[in-house]
C-alpha cells in the first residue's frame, strides 16, 4: 500500500507512524522552495578559499533585504579604516569599525619631558620607542599618589607620627620634581632639525613660547634656550641675539664686569660669545638657569585669559619694588646700569621671588653708542616705576604713553604711599638732586622689614623640611651596606665569605627587619618598625633582639651594638676584596 497516496488523500482517521513522509514546507502561493542544502555557505568577507563551492543561483528567500551580508573586518587598529558611517564598498554603518578610536589614539609615542605635548608629538616618533596602540601613554609622575588619603591626626597621640611626617611636604616635593623634570627636558633626535652645539653647550631646548622671531627690547630678534655644559654638567640659559655682527672685540669684554655681581635678585651672567652655528652671525649670552621660571608679563598678562583678572595685592607690589630696588642698589654700586627693568625681562623664579634677567646685553649691543652711566641709572628708576604701575593698573607698558590717568587709577585702588612712591620713580630726574638707590631703599625701609621677615620664615621652613630628609639619607646608606653584604652569589664557594658568624646574623637581622610575618603567616609591612630598627642599628644601642632562622633551627640573642660592629667588619672585608685583583682575591 502506498502511504504517500493515503496521506495525500486527506483521510483524517489515519494516524501518523514511522513510515509517514517527512514534512516539507512550501512557500506562500504553492511554489517550490529553493532553500536547500545547496544554499550559499557563509563566507566572511576578505577570507580566501582554495576550492570553489557550488552556488545556488536560484531566487533568495528574502529578496527585499538591501543590507549586505555580515562580513567581519580586520580589527587591527594599526591599519587605516574608513570613518564610521562610510565604507570603501559603499556599505552602511559598520559597528565594528574602530576608526574614531584609532583617530583619538596618539600617532606618536608620548614625550613626558615636553611642555607642549601637541607640538612635539609628531617629532618624538624617531626618539621614543614605539608602543602598542591600546597601551596607555606613559604619563609624568603621579604626584597625587604621594598625598595621604586622610590625615587622621585627631586619632593619634602627640608623640605618634604618620608615614608622611617623615618626608618632605607633598606640595614641596611635587614642585621640586617638576623643576627637576624641566631641567632634564630634551628634544627628540630627528635628522635635519637638531639644534646645533654651541662650543661646550649641548642639548639645546627652546624656552620661548613665541612661534616666530620679532624685534624685542634689544632691537634685534632674540631666542632663549636651555643647554647643558660639558665642563661641569650644569644647565644654563642661553640667549641668542640674531643677526648681530661684532665689530669691536672690546664690546664683548663688557660682560666681565657683570660676572662679578652676585645678587639674589639678579640672574648671574656666565659668559658671552659669538657663533655662526645658526647659519648667521649671532651673539650668545650665557646666564644661570632657573627651571619653570616665568616673566612678569607671562604671569600677570597671560595671553589666554578670559575677563579682567583680579587686582594684584599691594603686599606683592611692595615685594617686587623692594627686591628690584635691592638689585638696582647693587648694580649702581658697581658703576653699572641695569637697562633691563622691563616686564618681559624680570622673571619670577619662585613665589613672589623676582630676578633681573638679560643684564649686560645692552652694554654689548650699544657699545658703539656710549651713554653716560648716570643717565642710564636714572632710566632704571623710571623703568621700575613704569613696571609697578603697569602691573597695578593691569595696563601693558606699550599703552603707558601718558601716566597721569594710570596714576589716578592707582590712587583709587591702592594706598597713597604706593602712589607717592611710584610718582617719585616716574618723575623726571633733576640735575641738582639726582635719584639714588640709597634714597629709595631708605623710603621703603619698613616694607623691606616685611620682606626680610617673610624671607626668614621661608628659610626656617626650608631648614625644617631639610631636617626630615637628612635622616632619610643616613638610613639609605645603611640599607646600601646591608644590601651589599647579604647573599652575594659570587662568593658562594668562597670559604672566606661563607654565611657564618657575623654574616649569618646580619642575614637573620635582614629578615627580622624586612620579612616579618604575623601569627597566620601573612606579611607585615610596618615602616615604623623598619625605621626604628635601622636607627637603633646605626646608633649601636645595647638593646638585644631575638633572631631566628627561617627553618627555626637556629636562634640568636644579639644586641644592636654587636650587629653594628659585624656590619662594619663585613663591609670592610667587601671593600678589600673589591680593591684586589680578580685572580688573587682573598682576605
Amino acid at each position: 500500500m502506498d502511504l504517500t497516496n493515503v496521506f495525500c488523500s486527506g483521510s483524517a482517521k489515519k494516524s501518523l507512524n514511522v513510515d509517514s513522509p517527512s514534512f516539507t514546507p512550501t512557500q506562500l502561493g504553492g511554489k517550490k522552495s529553493n532553500f536547500s542544502t545547496n544554499a550559499t555557505p557563509f563566507t566572511p568577507r576578505g577570507a580566501s578559499t582554495t576550492s570553489t563551492l557550488q552556488q545556488d543561483n536560484g531566487a533568495s528567500l528574502y529578496k527585499s533585504a538591501p543590507f549586505p551580508d555580515f562580513a567581519p573586518q580586520n580589527y587591527d587598529l594599526n591599519t587605516a579604516s574608513a570613518t564610521n558611517g562610510t565604507a570603501e564598498s559603499g556599505s552602511l554603518y559598520d559597528p565594528f569599525a574602530m576608526s574614531n578610536v584609532n583617530q583619538a589614539l596618539p600617532s606618536a609615542p608620548y614625550n613626558p619631558y615636553a611642555e607642549d605635548h601637541s607640538t612635539l608629538a609628531g617629532a618624538g616618533a624617531s626618539y621614543f620607542t614605539a608602543q602598542n596602540s591600546y597601551t596607555a601613554p606613559s604619563q609624568p609622575l603621579q604626584y597625587h599618589l604621594y598625598y595621604p588619603i586622610n590625615t587622621g591626626r585627631e586619632n593619634m597621640q602627640p608623640y605618634q607620627r604618620q608615614v608622611y611626617d617623615l618626608f618632605l611636604p607633598e606640595s614641596l616635593r611635587e614642585d621640586l620634581q617638576k623643576k627637576s623634570e624641566a631641567a632634564r627636558q630634551v628634544l627628540p633626535s630627528q635628522p635635519g632639525v637638531q639644534l646645533p652645539t654651541l662650543q661646550h653647550y649641548h642639548s639645546l631646548v627652546p624656552l620661548d613660547t613665541k612661534l616666530r622671531s620679532a624685534a624685542s627690547t634689544f632691537g634685534l630678534p632674540s631666542w632663549v634656550f636651555k643647554a647643558t655644559s660639558r665642563k661641569n654638567g650644569n644647565t644654563f640659559c642661553l640667549r641668542r641675539i640674531e643677526g648681530f655682527r661684532l665689530t669691536n672685540e672690546e664690546a664683548i669684554k663688557a660682560v666681565n664686569s657683570w660676572k662679578k655681581i652676585i645678587h639674589p635678585n639678579i640672574v648671574t651672567t656666565i659668559e658671552a660669545f659669538t657663533t655662526r652655528d645658526f647659519n648667521d652671525s649671532s651673539l650668545v649670552f650665557v646666564h644661570s638657569y632657573y627651571p619653570l621660571s616665568k616673566t612678569l608679563a607671562e604671569h600677570h598678562f597671560p595671553s589666554n585669559r578670559f575677563g579682567r583678572p583680579a587686582p594684584v595685592s599691594e603686599k606683592i607690589l611692595w615685594s617686587y619694588m623692594v627686591q628690584i630696588a635691592s638689585a638696582i642698589r647693587a648694580i649702581h654700586k658697581a658703576k653699572l646700569a641695569a637697562r633691563c627693568i622691563d616686564i618681559t625681562k624680570v622673571i619670577l623664579t619662585d613665589k613672589n621671588r623676582v630676578r633681573l634677567s638679560a643684564c649686560s646685553i645692552l652694554d654689548v649691543l650699544h657699545f658703539e653708542v656710549p651713554r653716560r652711566v648716570e643717565e642710564l641709572q636714572q632710566e632704571d628708576f623710571f623703568n621700575l616705576g613704569r613696571l609697578i604701575l603697569s602691573i597695578a593698573t593691569n595696563t601693558p607698558p606699550r599703552n603707558l604713553t601718558d601716566v597721569r590717568l594710570p596714576l589716578e587709577q592707582l590712587g583709587r585702588t591702592y594706598s597713597a604711599e604706593l602712589k607717592e612712591r611710584v610718582s617719585w620713580l616716574l618723575s623726571p630726574p633733576s640735575n641738582v638732586t639726582p635719584k639714588l638707590a640709597e634714597h629709595l631703599t631708605y623710603d621703603i625701609a619698613h616694607h623691606i622689614d616685611d620682606t626680610l621677615v617673610a624671607s626668614f620664615n621661608a628659610h626656617d621652613e626650608a631648614i625644617t623640611h631639610l631636617g626630615r630628609e637628612l635622616e632619610n639619607g643616613r638610613l639609605v646608606r645603611l640599607m646600601a651596606k646591608l644590601g651589599s653584604i647579604n647573599e652575594r652569589p659570587e662568593f658562594d664557594n668562597d670559604p672566606n665569605w661563607a654565611e657564618t658568624s657575623e654574616r649569618y646574623t646580619l642575614k637573620l637581622f635582614r629578615d627580622y627587619v624586612f620579612h616579618q610575618v604575623d601569627a597566620q603567616g601573612n606579611p607585615v609591612v610596618d615602616l615604623g618598625h623598619i625605621i626604628s630598627c635601622l636607627n637603633k642599628l646605626d646608633a649601636g644601642v645595647d638593646e638585644r633582639i631575638y633572631l631566628t632562622s627561617r627553618d627555626h633551627q637556629s636562634t640568636f640573642v644579639v644586641s644592636y651594638k654587636e650587629l653594628k660592629k659585624q656590619a662594619q667588619g663585613a663591609f670592610n672585608d667587601l671593600l678589600k676584596a673589591a680593591n684586589k685583583p680578580q685572580a688573587s682575591r682573598g682576605y
